[in-house]
């Protein structure tokens, strides 16, 4: 959810590619307010009997900090995770990319709420390690890397980009062995957990994922193409644990360092 109230970016938004897609939603949003005053949480959200991890937006670190004052007294919310990093909305790479802004963003962030906070990181810089390792030194609980990479597709017989933003973010199969790197050095960086996510497509993507050092994974674009993916992996695990001799899952986790 968007500090703010949000459109989002004009259609065309999104568009497939090789093993993969390219989106530039631009997170529409009813903004913060609405969503905290109205029924989202307790009629939409609490049903499902899950754990409720809000991802918020800001254009600002104050803007941030006041997100995360509002979601501070939900019971229903079980964590935050900080959008830093989105490649389509206005400051996304601007934040992403520079340390000091993303220190000043998780230090108000952390001020403002005592649940659990994730700073969800951009693969579109130099140095993820250094970045990872600024955000747990401002106060961040946890990683969420990779957001998407920024990628772009032409129509070749309008000779213009596919999506009305020019550029969007690129996810699905095509980044995982970007995100599997990634996870590979912040958990090297870092002493705080790390959720990987870029690209898992099946159980054994699960398992490399955990061997990298993540603690937790998440599926986004694969969803899009296989709606009972998450179940359908969940299901996958047990066997192939059995056949690699992993008794708990937990064990494996950096067990590639």
């Amino acid at each position: 959810i968007h500090h703010d109230i949000r459109p989002g970016n004009k259609p065309p938004r999104i568009a497939e590619t090789y093993a993969g897609m390219l989106n530039a939603v631009g997170i529409p949003s009813i903004g913060i307010h609405a969503f905290v005053n109205g029924e989202y949480l307790k009629n939409k959200y609490r049903p499902l009997g899950a754990p409720i991890v809000v991802s918020v937006s800001a254009g600002t670190a104050k803007d941030l900090r006041t997100c995360c004052e509002l979601l501070d007294d939900s019971e229903d919310v079980a964590a935050i995770e900080m959008n830093l990093s989105c490649p389509n909305v206005g400051t996304g790479l601007q934040l992403s990319s520079d340390e000091g802004l993303l220190r000043e963003c998780v230090t108000e962030a952390r001020k403002g709420t005592h649940h659990t906070l994730i700073a969800k990181l951009s693969p579109n810089v130099t140095n993820i390690a250094e970045i990872a390792k600024a955000c747990e030194a401002a106060g961040a609980d946890g990683i969420a890397l990779i957001n998407t990479l920024l990628g772009m597709k032409i129509d070749i017989k309008r000779r213009k980009p596919v999506v009305a933003n020019k550029m969007g973010g690129f996810s699905g199969p095509a980044i995982f062995p970007v995100a599997v790197r990634m996870v590979y050095q912040v958990y090297e960086a870092v002493k705080i957990p790390i959720i990987g996510m870029g690209g898992i497509a099946s159980a054994e993507d699960v398992i490399e994922m955990m061997m990298a050092g993540a603690s937790a994974v998440e599926i986004g674009a694969m969803n899009l193409t296989d709606p009972g993916i998450c179940p359908k992996i969940i299901g996958e695990l047990p066997g192939l644990c059995d056949k690699l001799g992993i008794e708990r899952i937990t064990d494996i986790i950096g067990a590639a360092h």
